[in-house]
């Protein structure tokens, strides 16, 4: 399996920090980790996928703002959000160290 850390940055539209909008359900939230490739069972995907998206594109982690809720979001149903805030859910400071112009710095990579 294909995990972000693998992918080329020109293959995913996003990345991990990111904060994003979902274009159907309109949440915003930010980027955990991505799969380049569909990665969950095939019957999560028969549930929770109704619109079919893409296995084949990325597929990305999302916690979601002003809730405890993490999802799972195929690219094609993400923009990047350009409210320009930071989310508010319970998980961020386990993954980042700081909001910075916009987006999340990964407590990882964090100086």
């Amino acid at each position: 399996m294909l995990r972000y850390d693998q992918m080329e940055q020109s293959e995913a539209k996003f990345s991990v920090g990111d904060v994003v909008h979902h274009k159907r359900f309109g949440y915003r939230g930010v980027i955990i980790d991505a799969d380049a490739v569909f990665s969950l069972s095939e019957e999560w995907y028969e549930v929770m996928a109704k619109s079919r998206p893409p296995r084949e594109r990325p597929w990305y982690h999302v916690l979601v703002h002003g809730s405890d809720q993490q999802t799972y979001v195929a690219e094609r149903n993400l923009e990047p959000d350009d409210t320009g805030e930071p989310v508010l859910h319970p998980l961020v400071d386990s993954f980042f160290e700081e909001f910075r112009d916009g987006r999340y710095v990964n407590s990882n990579l964090a100086s």
